[in-house]
C-alpha cells in the first residue's frame, strides 16, 4: 500500500512539477507548484517525517508561495509589453539553464548508491528523528545558514515592496 501510495504522489509531483514549467501563464505556474509542494508533504508523510511534512505544508507551500502570488500580482506580468521583450530572451536563457542542471545533475544521479539510502533501525531506535536533536542541530551546527535564508527572505520582501511602488 505505502508503496502505491508512494508512486502516486511522486506521480502527482512529476507533472505538476513539469506543468510549472511549460505552463504559460505564471499565476498558473505557481498554482502547481503550489500542488507539487503538497505532494512532495504527502511523500514525506509516508516516509514518516511528520514534522517536515507539515513544515512543507505551512511555510512553502502556505507562506512562501502567498508572497509569490503576492508579487506576481503586483508586478503585472499579463501586459503584452512585458511579454514581447522577454520572451526571446527567456527561451535563450531557460535552454542554457536546463542544460546546465543536466550537466550537474547527471554526475550526482550515477554516484548515488542504493544501499548509502536505506534506514538503519539502530538510527531510529536512537532518536534521530528526534525533534529535540533536530532543533540542536538547526540551531546549533546549522546556525548560520538557518539565519541567512531569513535575512534572504527579509530582503527579498523588501525588493518587492520597492518593485512594486508605482512610479509617476
Amino acid at each position: 500500500m505505502e508503496t502505491a501510495l508512494f508512486y502516486i504522489f511522486g506521480g502527482i509531483a512529476l507533472i505538476a512539477a513539469i506543468n510549472v514549467v511549460v505552463q504559460k501563464r505564471v499565476f498558473y505556474s505557481a498554482l502547481s507548484l503550489i500542488i507539487c509542494l503538497c505532494a512532495v508533504a504527502a511523500l514525506y508523510l509516508i516516509l514518516e517525517a511528520p514534522f517536515i511534512a507539515a513544515v512543507q505544508i505551512i511555510v512553502y507551500a502556505g507562506a512562501i508561495m502567498v508572497l509569490f502570488l503576492f508579487v506576481i500580482m503586483l508586478l503585472d506580468p499579463f501586459s503584452a509589453a512585458v511579454l514581447r521583450d522577454k520572451k526571446k530572451f527567456l527561451g535563450y536563457t531557460g535552454v542554457a539553464l536546463g542544460v546546465l542542471a543536466l550537466a550537474l545533475l547527471v554526475p550526482l544521479l550515477r554516484s548515488y548508491s542504493a544501499s548509502r539510502a536505506l534506514r538503519n533501525p539502530d538510527d531510529i531506535a536512537s532518536g534521530i528523528g528526534n525533534m529535540n536533536r533536530l532543533g540542536h542541530i538547526l540551531f546549533g551546527e546549522f546556525l548560520l545558514p538557518f539565519e541567512m535564508t531569513s535575512v534572504l527572505i527579509l530582503v527579498a520582501i523588501i525588493g518587492v515592496v520597492v518593485l512594486s511602488k508605482r512610479r509617476p
